[in-house]
């Protein structure tokens, strides 16, 4: 896969700032479980959170160029002590959705370290956006803390004391010392949450042995309604949306909303909807229709999937999940983001 951010471990009781893998939230189950991708959410919980940090506008190094929404920035040095609270500042305001905790945002952003301007890390040179969750866990405090509250379309820049970066560890393969201010600046492409749906044109349904997939777009659950046929012996992958997004890569990190059922008695066993939390994961770590059903496809879509046994879990399905031997899997899955 390629290199997403800082996928670098930290002490017990910090997170870097992108951790690999899917979210913490795959219906409270096991990595066994029905879930299509397991999970593999950070370990930092051994030690308790800072508490909030005072938000102050300033002091902030100047962007001396990149101005523009999008382009890559390049920042000053730091002048005399930062701030030992969070410094945050809109630069440019946006008009999307207001950023909440928990929801997901697709970013790009550089970091550097306040005393030297030395950049540890920036999106704009990968030309690939981060994908993160704004819970904690997941990323940095400081993240959490400066974006909760901004907009959709908006660049922050913030200054992150230890306290709410890397603590006094700090580090050291990122060349981040225990005392080092951390100066981002982040443009907020796009926020999701457990209500985001698929957008896009809906494609007429062409095989009526196929199942009918619901192409409500209110966040809501879509119905499958399933055919009173065979189950089909090949994948099958066909868009219910059509969106407008980039082509999902084999090696991709996406995020969704899905929903499963079986072909027989169409018994749902898995949903996002029902937990009310999105899930990301690699395709790189899911069982092959899933990998293979989704490439290729728009990002914005809702694509129907049809998993016969040999490309999902054939004789060994999750155990306590519902699924038997050998079972046909029908999914619903909204692609809403992809990196």
């Amino acid at each position: 896969m390629r290199r997403r951010s800082l996928l670098i471990s930290v002490p017990a009781g910090l997170v870097t700032l992108a951790a690999c893998g899917s979210d913490k939230s795959d219906s409270g189950k096991t990595s066994d479980s029905a879930s299509p991708a397991p999970s593999s959410s950070p370990s930092a919980t051994a030690t308790s959170a800072p508490p909030p940090p005072k938000i102050v506008s300033g002091p902030l190094p100047a962007i001396t160029s990149g101005a523009k929404f999008g382009e890559k920035p390049t920042v000053a040095k730091g002048s005399g002590r930062p701030s030992k609270d969070l410094a945050v500042k809109t630069v440019i305001a946006g008009g999307g959705r207001t950023l909440a905790e928990n929801d997901y945002v697709q970013a790009h952003y550089l970091g550097q370290i306040w005393d030297s301007a030395k950049v540890f890390d920036n999106s704009y040179d990968r030309k690939a956006p981060l994908l993160i969750q704004l819970a904690q866990g997941t990323i940095i405090d400081g993240w959490r803390y400066a974006l909760t509250g901004k907009k959709v379309g908006s660049r922050v820049q913030f200054a992150v004391p230890p306290t709410w970066g890397y603590g006094t560890q700090g580090n050291s393969q990122a060349g981040i010392k225990g005392t080092d201010t951390l100066v981002f600046v982040v443009d907020v492409q796009d926020a999701f949450n457990a209500k985001s749906s698929a957008k896009g044109r809906t494609v007429q349904k062409k095989d009526a042995a196929l199942p009918t997939v619901g192409t409500a777009t209110d966040g809501s659950a879509p119905e499958i309604t399933l055919p009173k046929t065979a189950a089909p012996k090949k994948l099958v992958s066909e868009y219910v949306i059509e969106g407008d997004g980039p082509a999902v890569k084999a090696d991709s990190t996406v995020l969704v909303q899905y929903k499963g059922v079986l072909w027989d008695g169409g018994k749902e066993f898995d949903s996002t909807y029902g937990r009310k939390a999105l899930t990301s994961f690699s395709l790189q770590q899911v069982v092959k229709g899933w990998a293979q059903g989704l490439t290729g496809k728009k990002v914005g879509s809702r694509v129907l999937i049809v998993i016969p046994p040999a490309d999902g879990y054939g004789d060994n399905p999750p155990p306590d999940s519902g699924i038997k031997k050998d079972s046909t899997l029908v999914f619903s899955v909204d692609i809403l983001a992809a990196m």
